[in-house]
């Protein structure tokens, strides 16, 4: 007997309609392909690799099997084989999150969120400190900031977690992953759908927001590089290259710059005060008028 038929001889029949999902899930995004696969080899072959449960009342939690148990769904199944364990809500969260990050398929977004999950659990804090955390350790390491979190509790438990996981150590997720969580709400939603690699969608949005260069201004130039990186499957240098078609040239840039510096000056100063700088004023002001109207369309 091998090591599934040994799980699955070890397992309970339950049904389906018994089995409640948890409030909180790791994956939020299935990919259809590999979905349609799990659907057939379930009409085949039944399920061969228990689901695990915990009781809850008189139900069952799911903890582990999601896939499984939506393509049970699908197919009609009344009833799945699980194992039933004895957990915690703590302990329940944990071994969901590290199970889900052991698929290979995972979503990096998804990945991302999951780590930081698992990182506050493991601190005892809430999810919206690990991020912080992370970043101080950063600026710890580069030297930015005094020492006070490195080499503390916090610092080794974030590290052997990492280390547990075995995908990157704590200072690539910092820079790799999470700038992810900053991304603009499209390329948000296109990278959780898994329409876009995470390498781009990070490009997409340093060459929109990056401070090196001219901001795009609007969102519909944003969706429609976004749209062209998806549906023609665009190389990093492609979208650089329409980034920089719908930028200004460099001089006008410049030119725009000076005339919002200018105007600021002006709104503080005291010209307002002076009839002679008034009148001065009021000259240049009807030259850009003038400029202006020769440039107008027809």
């Amino acid at each position: 007997m091998d090591k599934k038929e040994d799980s699955l001889a070890a397992a309970k029949m339950i049904p389906l309609d018994k089995i409640v999902m948890p409030s909180s899930q790791p994956r939020r995004y299935f990919d259809s392909r590999a979905m349609q696969s799990l659907f057939e080899s379930i009409k085949r072959d039944g399920i061969l690799t228990p689901l695990l449960v915990r009781s809850v009342g008189e139900r069952y939690e799911l903890v582990a099997g999601e896939r499984r148990y939506r393509a049970a769904q699908e197919v009609g199944l009344t009833e799945v084989p699980a194992t039933i364990r004895e957990m915690s809500d703590s302990q329940a969260i944990q071994y969901a999150l590290v199970e889900n990050l052991q698929r290979e398929d995972l979503n990096p977004l998804e990945e991302t969120e999951s780590i930081l999950q698992l990182l506050a659990l493991r601190l005892g804090c809430d999810d919206s400190e690990v991020s912080p955390l992370l970043y101080k350790m950063e600026n710890e390491a580069k030297g930015k900031i005094t020492r006070n979190v490195s080499g503390n509790d916090s610092a080794s438990t974030v590290e052997q977690v990492c280390t547990d996981l075995g995908r990157m150590n704590w200072q690539s997720f910092v820079r790799t992953r999470l700038p992810l969580l900053k991304l603009p709400l499209n390329v948000l939603e296109a990278l959780r759908a898994g329409r876009i690699e995470y390498t781009k969608a990070l490009a997409i949005a340093s060459l929109l927001c990056g401070a090196q260069i001219a901001k795009i201004s609007s969102d519909s130039d944003r969706t429609e590089i976004l749209s062209a990186a998806i549906d023609y499957s665009l190389s990093l240098n492609e979208i650089r290259q329409k980034v920089k078609a719908l930028q200004p040239p460099a001089e006008s840039g410049e030119l725009q710059k000076l005339l919002e510096n200018t105007y600021k000056k002006v709104k503080k100063s005291k010209v307002w005060e002076n009839p002679d700088k008034q009148e001065k004023l009021k000259s240049l002001l009807s030259e850009l008028s003038a400029l202006l109207a020769e440039s107008a369309p027809k």
